[in-house]
């Protein structure tokens, strides 16, 4: 009894204090902890979003350097018996030259001219379907095993050894055949990137920071124009675009971090919570000791049961991985991809439709691309403003049916006079809505699928963009009013669609399809 009461007088009159660093056992998923304890949008996300974005300059030198090197150069005759009337179709070989020599491109190389003009067409349309096959298979790679970071890297990796090889094609089939693997490669850098970019950034920076990307893509097109005007022949160019994605594997990707909601959803909880204490200390803030990451269907359980003792969070859970079939199996997810698959075709077919009009203007190539480039990037600044304050589905309704009405005006123009530069006002205003289009739906796809299936969706909706890419060069040739009335009823028909998708603004990124379910319920 004595030492009872002995024991009892040792034991302080008040608890000790508990550390302020210490929380009591918290379950919550990435976006909640982003806005309590990390940053939305700090200094380690700036950071990472920059060294990620780069990429998207990289998948512009690889697609529009086509522009350049399958272009047709100007020519010139060479004896007094030279008349073709402004065309080379026949004439006799000896009496004309290309100015600048042979090598220019792959149409003087390769003589692509008068009844082998459609295959300038033809490579291109191949490198498309390069990209449209290589979106699916390095979408569904970077939800699996490979990661976002690591498609990342090895698509760069291709795009430079294809890019390089593509310089050295000894004939017009094998550099068909290297179009395409550049394609293929090609294809998975926009979406690794995009989404590498923006899932660790949080839900109310994300739609800005997102349209933000798009810049990069603007911008690489701009500097392409200088590397082209530097280098002139198309073998030179392919190497001087193909050698910044090797410098971009050695120097910028070993400081870009793998995406937490990647490591999460692998089951990789303690890889995810290092990442999460990383970018909250970077941001000047502090992740506390007891707050546990979850994927949001744990989190969802944990409030539903009120259960806020738990021992401990097992740090290898099972994975979960996705495919494109349990996307069509859910039926939220099945309508949304379809919708979105609509959305990416159409949008697709009115911009790069739209953008292959410019080449037709009479004027200097280089800076024509230049300034295509640099009349886009308003329309980033215009959605980027208005994203987070009117929300994803109006302004895409909105973009569309922009582009689609001048796209309409413009089918009722002639070709003549003052009605001629009119058509060509229309067709700038109806790529400027479509621009801003075309790259909301990035984010509003992301929005609207699972982490688990994130990438495999974007895979398909960039897929069914690449679709629209292949179809554009067909549209346009039809002539005419025909080309603007078929990009009037394409953005007109794809803003009907986007009414019957839901709002996304401000939504968490679910993590799991039961997460998303739980959500909208």
């Amino acid at each position: 009894m004595a030492a009872s009461l002995s024991d009892d007088l040792r034991l302080p009159i008040l608890p000790p204090p508990q550390s302020k660093n210490k929380t009591e056992n918290e379950k919550i998923c990435i976006d909640e902890m982003l806005q309590k304890y990390c940053g939305e949008f700090g200094k380690w996300q700036l950071k990472h979003f920059i060294l990620t974005s780069l990429a998207w300059a990289l998948e512009a030198f690889h697609t529009m350097v086509m522009i350049f090197a399958d272009r047709e150069p100007d020519w010139r005759c060479v004896t007094g018996d030279c008349d073709g009337g402004g065309s080379v179709c026949g004439l006799k070989r000896e009496t004309w030259e290309w100015i600048g020599g042979s090598g220019a491109s792959t149409v003087s190389d390769w003589s692509l001219i008068c009844g082998d003009k459609f295959k300038v067409g033809l490579v291109q349309s191949v490198f498309f379907a390069g990209c449209m096959i290589g979106a699916g298979v390095f979408g569904h790679l970077s939800d699996s095993s490979l990661g976002r970071k690591g498609s990342l890297t090895v698509v760069c990796a291709l795009n430079a050894i294809f890019g390089c090889l593509t310089a050295f094609s000894p004939n017009y089939w094998i550099y068909v055949f290297l179009r395409l693997l550049t394609g293929f490669s090609s294809g998975g850098v926009g979406l690794c990137a995009f989404v590498l970019a923006t899932e660790p950034i949080g839900p109310s920076k994300r739609g800005t920071s997102g349209m933000s990307t798009f810049y990069f893509f603007s911008g690489g097109i701009a500097i392409l124009s200088g590397i082209a005007y530097t280098f002139q022949t198309w073998r030179l160019l392919y190497i001087a675009t193909s050698i910044p994605s090797l410098l971009y594997i050695a120097l910028v990707l070993p400081f870009v971090s793998e995406s937490p909601r990647w490591y999460l959803v692998r089951g990789r909880v303690k890889e995810a919570t290092m990442l999460m204490s990383t970018i909250a200390s970077f941001n000047g803030k502090h992740l506390p000791e007891g707050v546990h990451l979850a994927i949001d269907e744990e989190v969802s359980k944990s409030k539903a049961t009120n259960d806020h003792e738990f021992s401990s969070i097992v740090e290898n859970k099972d994975a979960q991985i996705g495919s494109i079939l349990d996307v069509i199996r859910y039926p939220v997810t099945r309508i949304r991809l379809i919708l979105a698959v609509a959305l990416n075709f159409l949008g697709s077919v009115v911009y790069y439709g739209l953008s292959l009009n410019v080449a037709n203007l009479e004027t200097n190539l280089y800076m024509n691309v230049l300034l295509n480039a640099v009349a886009e990037m308003p329309a980033f600044t215009i959605t980027a403003v208005l994203l987070d304050r009117f929300g994803r589905k109006p302004l895409t309704i909105g973009t569309m049916w922009f582009s689609g009405f001048f796209c309409l005006m413009g089918s009722m123009m002639g070709g003549m006079g003052v009605w001629k530069v009119i058509k060509m006002v229309c067709g700038v205003l109806g790529i400027f809505g479509m621009a801003g289009t075309y790259n909301l739906l990035f984010i509003y796809t992301a929005e609207l699928f699972p982490t688990v299936v994130r990438n495999v969706a974007l895979g398909s909706t960039t897929q069914a963009a690449q679709m629209g890419a292949i179809l554009a060069p067909f549209v346009v040739v039809l002539g005419g009013w025909l080309p603007f009335g078929v990009f009037a009823v394409c953005g007109i028909v794809g803003g009907m669609f986007a009414f019957n998708l839901p709002e996304t603004m401000n939504m968490p990124l679910y993590d799991t399809f039961n997460g998303l379910e739980a959500g909208l319920a």
